[in-house]
Parts: C-alpha cells; sequence; structure tokens
C-alpha cells in the first residue's frame, strides 16, 4: 500500500471513501480534500459497461463543457485561402499548411490540439506518425476534420474535451479547475455524463455505468453514485 502525507490523511480524516456519494456531495469533498499550492484539475473517470475491442463499443466524443475546462488551449489549423483566413478570425493561435507540416517534421510541437479541413487532409497523413501516437490528428469523429473552421476553433477555445473509453473500459477527463466552485463543477460535470450516457452503444448488455470516481490531480478520490447520476440527467 502506497504511503500518502500527513496533509493528503488529515484533508481525508473523517471522511468515508468507501460510500457511494451523490455527484453533489462527491464534488463538495474534493474541493474540501484538495490541499495543493497550484489549482488542481477536478478529473473524473467512468468505468463503462462496454468491451472497448469491438469497434460497435467505443465510447469516443467530445463535448463543449458549460464553463469551459479553465486552461488556455494553443489551437492549430491546418487549412488555405478563405479558411485560413476564417481560422485566424476566430482564433486559432497557428494557422498554415505545407509550412507547417515542415516545421512539425522538425520536431516543433508547441500547440495542443489541431483541426484541418477535408482537403488539407492529404498533406496532414505526412505527419500522422508524429500527431497520432500524441492525440494530436484531427479527427472526423470529434469535429476536427470541417470545413465549419470558425466555430470548431471556438468551441475549442471555449473548453471542449475530447474522450475516449481506453482499453480497460475507463473514460478518463478533466472537468475544469477546483477554483471553479462547487456549482460550475457540477454544470461541466453533468453535462459531460449527459454525454457519456447519450452514447451507450446499442450492443452493450448490462449495466452501463459501472462506477464513477472523482478527485483534483493529487487529492483522495470519491465514489459516485451512478444511481444518483441517473436521476440527475433525467
Amino acid at each position: 500500500m502506497p504511503k500518502h502525507g500527513k496533509q493528503y490523511r488529515n484533508k481525508i480524516d473523517g471522511i468515508d471513501r468507501s460510500v457511494l456519494m451523490t455527484l453533489e456531495d462527491a464534488i463538495k469533498n474534493v474541493l474540501i480534500s484538495s490541499y495543493a499550492k497550484y489549482d488542481e484539475t477536478f478529473d473524473i473517470a467512468i468505468k463503462l459497461g462496454v468491451d472497448p475491442r469491438h469497434a460497435d463499443q467505443m465510447v469516443r466524443s467530445s463535448v463543449v463543457l458549460p464553463h469551459g475546462t479553465g486552461k488556455v488551449t494553443r489551437v492549430l489549423v491546418f487549412a488555405k485561402g478563405e479558411k485560413e483566413a476564417e481560422a485566424r478570425e476566430a482564433g486559432a493561435d497557428f494557422v498554415g499548411a505545407d509550412e507547417l507540416v515542415a516545421k512539425i517534421q522538425g520536431g516543433w510541437l508547441e500547440f495542443d490540439k489541431t483541426v484541418a479541413t477535408p482537403d488539407m487532409m492529404g498533406t496532414v497523413g505526412k505527419i500522422g506518425r508524429v500527431l497520432g501516437p500524441r492525440n494530436l490528428m484531427p479527427n472526423a469523429k470529434l469535429g476536427t476534420v470541417t470545413f465549419d473552421i470558425a466555430n470548431i476553433v471556438k468551441e475549442i477555445k471555449s473548453g471542449k474535451v475530447d474522450f475516449r473509453v481506453d482499453k480497460a473500459g475507463i473514460v478518463h477527463a478533466g472537468l475544469g479547475k477546483i477554483s471553479f466552485g462547487d456549482d460550475k463543477l457540477f454544470d461541466n460535470a453533468k453535462a459531460f455524463l449527459e454525454k457519456i450516457i447519450h452514447l451507450k452503444p446499442s450492443s452493450s448488455k448490462g449495466i452501463y455505468l459501472k462506477s464513477i470516481s472523482v478527485s483534483s490531480t493529487i487529492g483522495p478520490g470519491f465514489k459516485v453514485d451512478p444511481i444518483d447520476v441517473r436521476a440527475v440527467i433525467k
């Protein structure tokens, strides 16, 4: 068993972490137990009743959080002509085509998200081995391969979160900062969970929301009652 520090132990003293809590109470306990000197991220982990080995049970999408993530996201757009101008006007940090591909091939990776117009994907494919392993490749399923450049750039800048279930059937995401407070974190968590429930594969049988846990970056985790979540979403 890993040993935790004194601050960690003091924060959870008197809190029964084995109990399933309402989403509201779990968020409050995360805030109470946060002790880092920096503004920690509010994290959620959801165990789903799916088998990611089957393509029809792959849960993957994105959601725009009502209050954003609290993180400044640097957006790179692969586009030409009118779409290049549109991207700049929408607030993209980097916009271009072949010159950006060459820069990335040279080792430059000072960006967090990428977007591309469909006609640019042939060019972007040249750096697929660089972007892919870093989850930076534009993806049509996530809405980042599109001619609607202005809207997608604005969504990313305002707090769009991409997510996908991992091999163990778990979805992880950061839903804001501890400084957001109870209400904003609750709104963000609700929006995220609504999206997860909406994406339930028809081929998934049995219990879909198996377990839910919330925590701060280095703080303790608290278990959320899936039954309460379903009631909140309804």
